[in-house]
């Protein structure tokens, strides 16, 4: 099967913005307790916090990390988790069942995301709360000093503020099962007010408004359209959330689905426009898609938990080489959508659905999805060119006309990287990238992760869902060629120089 690109210097999609390779992390399960924070571990640092796990957040590269929630954040007080950490309510969370000891609260958090190179994506209740204490917490986290709570924060021990940039308006106000959920009127209203008052605290916040929880909420688009309808003066980003899971166990249809998630983004862009446009309006609204992931391993050991227990496992999915397969055309499909999606967050990072795993009091691993994840965010900055793929496409139960690779190209400084998965079980793609505008000066790395049986997964003492580099590409004038292996996530680095001839 061949495949061939072509890619020209003049024609964009958009800058990336380096928060579309944010992350997440909610209290919930083990994502903070014993994932990124266990006193006594053997990498404990003074606070409490693993270092083994900081250098493989590190590694991931997350320029952004949503917090506190989540369903967890709408029964939140964000008062409980500052002052002395031994003088903290112990709370019941009703969105998971659990006890929430608040040992790690805001303090600790923002230092430990200091710490591992990330901003705080920081998130406020809009289920049980409201404008109020919105603007109480962005006085406290971002106000220089001379008023009650940003005194406050002094008195607890951050004398500088914390200048926290990004902040959520609420989570998936339209689900019943979100503590205080609304119709599209009642969380635009609120969310109109609270975006207000934030901004009259700080007007150099940016604000992200939720979208509906899901492209199949009976909710959508008419959510979407209400919501902006109150808000589109005051916010500056709307969230998208979605999941995936291949419960058919059907490995060309499961790859299909960031065909989905890019018609999920589009019929978005267009809500957002057509609000715009109402409202004659100069201003783009840009979009946050601050949940997405693989969710399905996980679903039938979590509905045996018992409740009320301290930080028990949930939503600890083991992923596959399948699912790393996807994650990787998922990250393509929001590169390809760079011009109006400037935040993404993968939820979530540690323990939860992550690509980060972790033993209490023992290891720490990379699950198989960590890696098209940690390369991508690595090398894939920079501007996104548009292209155009011919390539052969099949159909399947969920999706018509598919194309068998997935693929995209940015230009980075002085290379060009083509990212592309092959979602042919049996066939190899002879690739090819006609690269106009550029003068090619050699392959820099080709790395892939292939040659594996969909369902392999890696584990605490083996991690063979991991890039190998191969030396099947090649350079000959500006055409770039290499093998795409049946099954296979693909990196491709090429050296360039702009040619003198554009």
């Amino acid at each position: 099967m061949k495949a061939k690109m072509t890619v020209n210097k003049a024609f964009e999609i958009g800058k990336i913005d380096p928060r579309i390779y944010g992350s997440f992390l909610e209290h919930m399960g083990r994502a903070v307790y014993s994932g990124i924070y266990e006193p006594g571990h053997k990498t404990a640092d003074s606070g409490g916090f693993r270092d083994d796990v900081k250098e493989l957040v590190r590694e991931l590269n997350v320029p952004i990390i949503r917090y506190p929630g989540g369903n967890f954040l709408s029964g939140y007080n964000w008062e409980d988790g500052i002052g002395p950490a031994e003088s903290r309510p112990k709370k019941l969370d009703l969105a998971w069942k659990t006890v929430e000891t608040n040992e790690v609260g805001l303090h600790e958090f923002v230092n430990w995301a200091n710490e591992v190179g990330a901003e705080t994506n920081m998130a406020v209740n809009l289920g049980t709360r409201g404008p109020d204490e919105a603007r109480n917490i962005v006085e406290y986290c971002n106000h220089p000093g001379g008023s009650y709570w940003s005194d406050l924060r002094r008195k607890n021990g951050a004398e500088a503020p914390f200048k926290i940039k990004t902040w959520c308006l609420g989570n998936e106000m339209d689900g019943s099962w979100q503590i205080g959920s609304k119709t599209a009127e009642e969380y635009g209203r609120a969310a109109c007010e609270t975006a207000k008052v934030m901004k009259w605290v700080d007007p150099e916040i940016e604000l992200v408004v939720c979208g509906s929880s899901g492209a199949g909420m009976p909710t959508f688009a008419a959510w979407e359209a209400t919501v902006l309808e109150h808000t589109y003066e005051h916010v500056d980003y709307l969230s998208l959330h979605s999941y995936y899971g291949n419960q058919k166990n059907d490995v060309a249809n499961y790859l299909a689905f960031s065909v989905g998630m890019d018609r999920f983004i589009k019929s978005v862009t267009a809500i957002c426009d057509y609000i715009k446009a109402k409202k004659k309006s100069d201003k783009v609204m840009y979009l946050s898609f601050d949940e997405w992931n693989i969710w399905y391993h996980s679903n039938e050991q979590d509905s045996k938990n018992e409740p009320w227990q301290q930080s028990p496992p949930i939503l600890e999915d083991i992923y596959n080489f399948e699912d790393a397969l996807l994650l990787g055309c998922l990250l393509i499909t929001l590169l390809k959508n760079s011009d109006r999606v400037k935040i993404a967050c993968l939820a979530q990072l540690v323990n939860v659905i992550a690509p980060i795993m972790t033993e209490k009091g023992g290891d720490s691993w990379r699950q198989a999805t960590f890696y098209p994840f940690a390369l991508t965010s690595k090398h894939g900055r920079g501007t996104v060119l548009r292209h155009n793929l011919n390539v052969p496409a099949y159909d399947c139960d969920d999706f018509k006309d598919v194309p068998f690779v997935e693929s995209v190209a940015i230009h980075n400084e002085s290379e060009i990287v083509i990212f592309a998965v092959n979602r042919s079980a049996d066939e190899r793609v002879e690739f090819s990238a006609e690269l106009q505008g550029f003068s090619p000066v050699g392959i820099a790395e080709f790395s892939e992760i292939s040659g594996h049986d969909v369902k392999q997964t890696n584990t605490k003492n083996a991690c063979p869902v991991a890039p190998k580099s191969s030396d099947a590409a090649s350079v000959n004038g500006n055409r770039v060629t290499a093998g795409l292996n049946p099954l296979s996530w693909n990196m491709i680095r090429v050296g360039v120089a702009e040619s003198e001839a554009e």
